[in-house]
């Protein structure tokens, strides 16, 4: 009782606001408002901004090294760990949610003892599963999280479903088929609750998926709408406001989403929203990025012969590879901007939009910073899509830079992979400069983020195609990764998207596949795929505490308040696309396996980090 009570003072105002809120206002204002406070993690980014930044400070530089384990918990999964729990009060009792790996198990636990969570359900769905999603998931079995709203946790399956579950009973209150594996679509998430709609994506470009985004509705599961990312520009929901700022991005009237490519080619032409999507609730506006177009033989999705001719933007195969800005309710296209259009690397535009309000030439901006797999951390405005910086965070030899007034980069032809037979040599690898591992920053120092990159290149030789069969494996591409500098596969990064100035990086000879998470106690927590989890001083780069967790790290660390102590949690767990060797068991003698992965795999000694799902926390302990 004595801890509850100390809780419910904490709250009660948060849970007084919040009561008033449910049933009569969208279901984003009762996120906004329980992540208005930092004793809580309301959502899978922290906020809908996808900032991972805490206000918390109790565990600080001049503690952090007391920080011990308070307690694990398994997820009752093997492998495949990259998303984080969300924690909320309910009925004045804080909880803890979390999602596994396939085959995608929900724990509810009761933190009213912090050091002692109880669970007080599980949920996994049993019914018309199917198996075929896990050979179809391209880049492992992952999932990246759930949402909690309006008493619901709602979470996605691999095989493609979206379920709402009563967050008091774990009692399904309804469920969607939303991917279909038999057509290549497998949905790792997360989904993103915003006003009173489930808006989710998936994957599946390198198995001929067509990618889609749909918004359903939060207390019925109803589909609201729909639309693709190729095609019409009635099926890609675009208007002929969209662009209206910089229509060179591309605008409706001419169905650019089909024309760009050859004939039909649209319909298996990729372009999933399979990771993350933020909001902004005073635009009312979602954004989510598209992957790649497909295939990995880039000839075949062009009408032209050369290099030269498919870039003059008449083969862009808009829209992958493309930031969108819809309007909520609709789903129709504000703005669009295609970062890596007529793409020859498989530089997947799917990485995290973080929205931040900062000044940039002298003007206060709502602005959004995009880590991109190709190399290039984008500063646009999120209002209209004015493209305001583009800096390489990487070593990046694919292109030499991106035009800010056309939008589009300047591409190096000895390092483009375009002709059948022909072995080329690029950096950053497909994985790119950062995959899907998102990155953290203060909102009060909006140009400066913490991010987790890799530093891999990797030799791309196109291949003959051989079928256009959706649900069957679609790249057509031999590629060989490796370290840019031996030793050396993962850095974590503090980097200034105005100026391009890398702050300070701590080399790791691992992979970095976890995310980040800042604190207002100057600490920056990350985890390395070797296993070990650390806070490092945010001034100076240094790392002032590590541990050593049973497997390897790629979730994203959160941080949670609760009996006046801090709490720190992750998840442990090697998998996705690059522990995919590993955990599936794969040849790491055949440097083309996992589309590349099996070298770097073998060149990072990641057969040496012991596999297991579980979920750590830690105190500090006086």
């Amino acid at each position: 009782m004595k801890r509850r009570a100390k809780w419910l003072a904490g709250t009660l105002c948060l849970a007084l606001g919040t009561a008033a809120l449910v049933g009569t206002a969208a279901a984003n204002e009762e996120i906004i408002e329980r992540s208005k406070n930092p004793n809580l993690w309301a959502a899978p980014g922290k906020d809908m901004a996808l900032t991972r930044y805490s206000e918390l400070g109790d565990i600080n530089k001049d503690n952090v090294g007391k920080l011990q384990m308070a307690w694990s918990q398994s997820t009752g999964a093997l492998r495949g760990h990259e998303g984080q729990p969300v924690v909320v009060e309910i009925d004045g009792k804080p909880m803890m949610f979390f999602a596994s790996a396939w085959p995608n198990i929900v724990q509810a636990l009761d933190l009213s003892d912090p050091d002692n969570p109880k669970q007080i359900w599980n949920y996994v769905k049993k019914t018309d599963r199917d198996e075929s999603a896990v050979p179809r998931a391209c880049c492992d079995v992952v999932h990246r999280g759930l949402n909690y709203a309006s008493g619901k946790i709602v979470v996605h399956t691999l095989d493609g479903f979206i379920i709402a579950l009563d967050a008091r009973t774990g009692k399904e209150v309804w469920v969607v088929k939303h991917a279909y594996p038999e057509h290549g679509e497998t949905h790792t998430g997360p989904a993103l609750i915003a006003d009173k709609y489930v808006i989710a994506g998936f994957g599946g470009d390198e198995f001929a998926a067509r990618g889609r985004t749909v918004a359903y509705d939060l207390e019925t599961g109803k589909e609201v709408w729909k639309c693709h990312s190729t095609g019409s520009d009635a099926d890609v929901c675009l208007t002929p406001e969209t662009n209206k700022a910089n229509p060179h991005y591309g605008i409706s009237g001419k169905d650019i989403g089909l024309t760009s490519y050859p004939e039909g080619e649209h319909l298996i032409g990729g372009g999933a929203p399979w990771a993350w999507f933020s909001y902004d609730p005073e635009l009312k506006i979602v954004y989510a990025g598209t992957g790649n177009p497909g295939h990995w033989s880039p000839s075949y999705r062009c009408g032209a012969d050369t290099h030269e001719e498919c870039n003059t933007g008449e083969w862009d195969n808009k829209w992958s590879m493309t930031i969108f800005a819809r309007k909520v309710d609709t789903g129709e296209v504000v703005w669009a901007y295609q970062k890596t259009p007529f793409d020859q690397w498989d530089y997947d535009g799917v990485n995290e939009n973080i929205l931040v309000d900062m000044e940039v030439d002298g003007v206060m901006r709502k602005t959004l910073v995009n880590f991109d797999r190709n190399g290039f951390a984008y500063v646009l405005d999120r209002v209209d899509g004015t493209l305001l910086r583009a800096n390489k965070f990487v070593t990046v030899n694919w292109a030499e830079s991106v035009d800010l007034k056309t939008g589009r980069p300047v591409k190096v032809k000895e390092h483009s992979p375009f002709e059948v037979g022909k072995n080329v040599q690029a950096c950053p690898s497909a994985m790119g400069g950062k995959d899907q591992q998102p990155a953290s920053v203060d909102p009060k120092e909006p140009w400066l983020f913490y991010v987790p990159t890799n530093n891999w290149c990797m030799e791309d030789e196109p291949q003959q195609r051989t079928h256009t069969q959706q649900g069957t494996v679609y790249v057509f591409a031999n590629v060989y990764m490796y370290p840019e500098v031996p030793g050396v596969t993962g850095k974590l990064k503090k980097f200034n998207v105005l100026t391009g100035e890398t702050v300070w990086e701590i080399p790791d000879p691992y992979p970095n596949w976890s995310g980040t998470l800042t604190t207002a106690g100057g600490l920056v927590f990350y985890g390395s795929l070797g296993g070990d989890f650390r806070a490092v001083d945010r001034e100076t780069g240094k790392v002032v505490w590590s541990r050593k967790l049973g497997s390897g790290i790629i979730g994203n660390p959160i941080t949670y308040k609760i009996d006046g102590k801090q709490y720190v949690s992750v998840f442990a767990g090697i998998g996705g696309w690059i522990g995919l060797p590993i955990t599936a068991g794969l040849d790491l003698e055949d440097k083309f396996g996992a589309i590349g992965a099996s070298a770097m795999a073998k060149a990072a000694g990641l057969d040496k980090i012991p596999q297991g799902g579980s979920l750590y926390t830690f105190r500090v302990f006086e």
